[in-house]
């Protein structure tokens, strides 16, 4: 049995009883950081075996995974906070369980993107997660290009050394918007602080963020007046490679990146 097991994010008391009961009932963990994890298990007296599972050995360590559960072994993966997979190590795993046939189960809990979301009160109807942003300038202004004109709320994660620059960068492609900083979740030190995104957020950077941002509000982009050929075109233009160019174009206007791909063939 293959378990993927979330854990708390700051307050050790947010583990669900069926976590801890599979934490116990395992016969190994695989952990993002040992040290991490066996603070908390030790916080639960919970004494196991334990095996690294980061982003540098994840194939590595799926394999070992897979000749352990195929030995009947019952395994759990975490991760150091959160559920494991997201923005955390474990993808790759999953996609080896599934080609490799292998089952495998979720416990769910504590997330510090949903929890972000309630607290910062912005509208939860429709929202994105988009998790850190890439380290790469090109790649960061694309994906913040890509979702611009998003109406939906978005969430971004952001180490506290990097948060004044994504905010920066964020509002360079946005421009000014309400956004809220959430910090410190289920800790002493919670925090939940709105801001603009022109204004950016004052005060010393602790701890792991969670930035809320407002949706853009409905207009009509100029680019939608252009042929279609000749919005690609701009984007290209640009810098952007034709098929960046084409999804960019595409969530402009708001249909498939086919449609316009006809009307672009000699470009």
């Amino acid at each position: 049995m293959i378990q993927f097991v979330a854990t708390p994010i700051g307050n050790l008391k947010d583990i669900t009883l069926r976590a801890l009961e599979a934490l116990k009932e395992a016969d190994v963990i695989f952990c993002e950081d040992t040290r991490h994890t066996l603070k908390l298990l030790s916080a639960y007296d919970i004494k196991k075996p334990l095996q690294s599972c980061h982003k540098f050995n994840e194939k590595e360590a799926a394999e070992k995974i897979v000749a352990l559960s195929r030995e009947g072994k019952k395994v759990c993966i975490v991760s150091d906070a959160g559920m494991p997979v997201i923005s955390d190590p474990g993808n790759e795993v999953c996609k080896f369980l599934r080609a490799a046939g292998e089952n495998y189960t979720v416990l769910p809990g504590a997330n510090a993107a949903l929890s972000a979301l309630v607290l910062s009160a912005f509208s939860s109807d429709k929202f994105t997660f988009l998790g850190f942003l890439p380290e790469k300038k090109r790649e960061r202004d694309a994906l913040l290009n890509e979702y611009k004109t998003a109406r939906e709320t978005l969430l971004f994660h952001s180490a506290p050394q990097d948060v004044d620059r994504d905010i920066r960068d964020i509002c360079a492609i946005f421009g000014d918007r309400k956004a809220c900083a959430v910090r410190e979740i289920t800790k002493i030190h919670e925090s939940a602080e709105p801001f603009t995104l022109k204004e950016g957020l004052a005060g010393e950077k602790r701890g792991e963020y969670v930035l809320v941002v407002e949706g853009a509000e409905k207009a009509e982009n100029p680019l939608n007046a252009l042929t279609p050929r000749e919005h690609v075109m701009h984007y290209m233009a640009e810098g952007y490679d034709k098929k960046e160019a084409l999804k960019l174009a595409a969530r402009d206007r708001g249909v498939s990146k086919s449609a316009l791909y006809a009307e672009t063939i000699d470009v």
